[in-house]
């Protein structure tokens, strides 16, 4: 999500693994995240459950949300009394919608950057953080290339869950982040996926180096140079622990290493 808002990404979206995910705007009802996870959990579809919360709530006119199930299509409602231009489209696993946008091209060029972006899907799999984290910035990027928010640009989240995703795996919150602050937050934000991916992705295994005869002989001496006996160690104080892989060594970790340990020649 992205707007001009100070810290769009602590108001509007909730995000449950397995269970769905839903965003509140324009006069955004904080309750409808948790009262939608919970009747999302319980089986009832998205298009059910966004008819729930707003049937409950006397200022719907006032109200977006956007809400996406484990599976099926996604479902969006735009209240009449929404600040124009307000709308929204929904499909296969996605709902897209904004208010004071500067038109319905807006979130037109979202969806089609969202459909477009399935290609990466292929690459490795429709659950990797890394891949839905390009897909929503690319749609994001989309909608602010089309024209944005009409009152300019504030701040810019992206939230991704997934079972046992989180770091260490001891959450599922896979990709939490968020520019609370900034005139250009969409591009920021791209800029902190680029981040993520270095500290919390995971490496490819067809990438792997075997750590062994004059690799070894070489992180070894590396490591000595900047005070480590172990690559877990120096891995650890840069944050690169997340790639550490038994016996091997990722070329992102090698490459910070060598970085880290300029030679002569």
């Amino acid at each position: 999500m992205a707007s001009k808002f100070l810290a769009v990404g602590a108001a509007v979206p909730a995000v449950e693994a397995e269970v769905g995910a839903v965003a509140t705007q324009s006069f955004a009802n904080l309750a409808y995240r948790v009262q939608g996870l919970a009747m999302l959990r319980t089986g009832t579809g998205a298009a059910d459950a966004l008819a729930g919360l707003v049937a409950a709530d006397p200022a719907r006119p006032t109200r977006q949300a956007g809400v996406v199930g484990r599976s099926g299509p996604g479902a969006t409602f735009t209240g009449d009394g929404c600040f124009p231009w307000a709308g929204g489209v929904a499909g296969d696993g996605y709902a897209i919608q904004g208010n004071i946008l500067t038109g319905p091209e807006v979130v037109a060029a979202m969806e089609r950057a969202w459909i477009e972006s399935a290609v990466l899907e292929g690459v490795d799999g429709a659950a990797s953080g890394r891949v839905l984290a390009r897909r929503l910035h690319a749609a994001l990027a989309a909608g602010d290339a089309a024209g944005g928010d009409s009152r300019g640009r504030q701040s810019a989240a992206i939230v991704v869950a997934r079972r046992g995703g989180g770091y260490g795996g001891g959450s599922d919150v896979e990709v939490d982040l968020r520019v609370d602050d900034d005139p250009d937050p969409v591009t920021r934000l791209g800029g902190l996926i680029e981040l993520w991916e270095l500290y919390f992705g995971k490496p490819d295994p067809a990438a792997l180096l075997k750590l062994d005869g004059e690799l070894a002989v070489e992180v070894d001496r590396r490591l000595a140079a900047v005070g480590h006996r172990d690559l877990a160690g120096w891995a650890g104080v840069e944050n690169l622990e997340e790639r550490l892989v038994d016996g091997h060594i990722d070329p992102l970790v090698l490459a910070k290493l060598r970085e880290a340990t300029p030679e002569r020649g």
